[in-house]
């Protein structure tokens, strides 16, 4: 979906922090948070898990750290599965912010026809990604979107997450490995230095 959290290609958020040897958890909280996740994603739920993080609200998103995401996360996951009642995780957290509700469609009817039974690009093809801006889970970032790039790759196919997450169909679907040049994603030349993205085939159209 569109978010706060696709933030792949945008400027302005300043530099990527590394702290010299950070510990795998600051907190016990964030082991505990990893442990109750992996749990959650090893029933099959990884993208419904991503799309939990990706329904928070925009200032939430960006002033919480990684494990608040993934808290908010598996909270909301919890809640809108009826394992827990949301009264009854306010009586025991006091305060929590949830992610906000799926959207009434959130796939859009050009991402819901069945996969593909065999790679309709190959190698060396040219494919513009298309521009497609969803409500539901996506796997396709904003800054390659109506875009031309080549084909690199191809790889073995995968489930559709749009699929997968909002209507439980779990047939695999071909993934390319797609370049891209900075001069096509951001107007700028940056003398041997390409981009390279993995998308779906439905993501893809020839480019004329």
């Amino acid at each position: 979906m569109d978010g706060v959290h696709d933030l792949g290609g945008l400027v302005g958020f300043g530099p990527v922090e590394v702290e010299p040897d950070e510990p795998v958890f600051h907190e016990e909280w964030e082991g505990r948070t990893f442990a109750v996740a992996g749990s959650l994603l090893l029933s099959g739920n990884l993208h419904g898990m991503r799309h939990a993080i990706e329904r928070m609200d925009g200032v939430h998103y960006l002033t919480s750290s990684y494990y608040e995401h993934w808290l908010t996360g598996v909270a909301t996951l919890l809640v809108e599965s009826g394992v827990i009642e949301e009264e009854d995780l306010r009586t025991r957290a006091g305060s929590f912010p949830l992610a906000r509700a799926i959207a009434d469609e959130p796939v859009p009817p050009e991402l819901r026809h069945p996969p593909s039974p065999s790679p309709q690009f190959r190698r060396g093809d040219r494919v513009r990604v298309r521009n497609l801006h969803p409500f539901g889970h996506t796997r396709c970032p904003d800054y390659v979107r109506d875009r031309v790039g080549v084909v690199a790759r191809v790889d073995p196919a995968a489930p559709v997450p749009e699929l997968s997450t909002h209507h439980r169909d779990d047939r695999p679907e071909c993934i390319y490995g797609v370049r891209f040049e900075p001069l096509e994603l951001w107007g700028e030349r940056d003398n041997g230095v390409v981009v390279h993205v993995d998308l779906y085939e439905r993501y893809l159209e020839p480019a004329a």
